[in-house]
């Protein structure tokens, strides 16, 4: 179904909701959004992310549609991982708008508006607990989402 929203960017554009299955029911995310997200997941991977997870944030939250954490052992693969999501959002269409943390990469955030990707250092991942803080969200099967 088409819906009219906005992210705030003072334009309204139509939007193509996509209807997806997950452990926990049905969701509606964005395909353009599922697509871009797929690309970052795919551009982590490529950098031997660890333990990759999606939350889908639209129900529960403005500030994004989804959160995609991942892990990373030591600072140069972290950002690695960091580069090649930027780079592979990027020139897919969607720029990012704002880093934090690139330097000391225990925890990086790359924010693209409608997806916010972290990567965090092992023992940061464990303290900031990300997939509990946003447990109203949906974890999104990537199994499932890629079919």
């Amino acid at each position: 179904r088409d819906v009219l929203g906005s992210r705030g960017l003072g334009d309204v554009y139509k939007r193509q909701i996509l209807t997806t299955s997950c452990r926990k029911g049905t969701i509606m995310i964005e395909q353009n959004i599922k697509e871009m997200a797929l690309l970052a997941v795919d551009a982590l991977e490529d950098k031997k992310g660890e333990d990759i997870t999606v939350i889908d944030i639209s129900e529960v939250s403005v500030i994004a549609d989804c959160f995609i954490i991942a892990g990373g052992s030591n600072k140069s693969q972290i950002q690695a991982m960091s580069d090649s999501v930027e780079e592979k959002l990027g020139r897919a269409g969607m720029p990012l708008k704002q880093s934090e943390g690139y330097g000391s990469a225990n925890w990086i955030l790359l924010d693209f508006g409608d997806i916010i990707v972290h990567i965090f250092d092992n023992e940061n991942r464990l303290f900031y607990d990300l997939e509990r803080i946003w447990s109203d969200g949906r974890k999104i099967d990537l199994t499932g989402w890629r079919s």
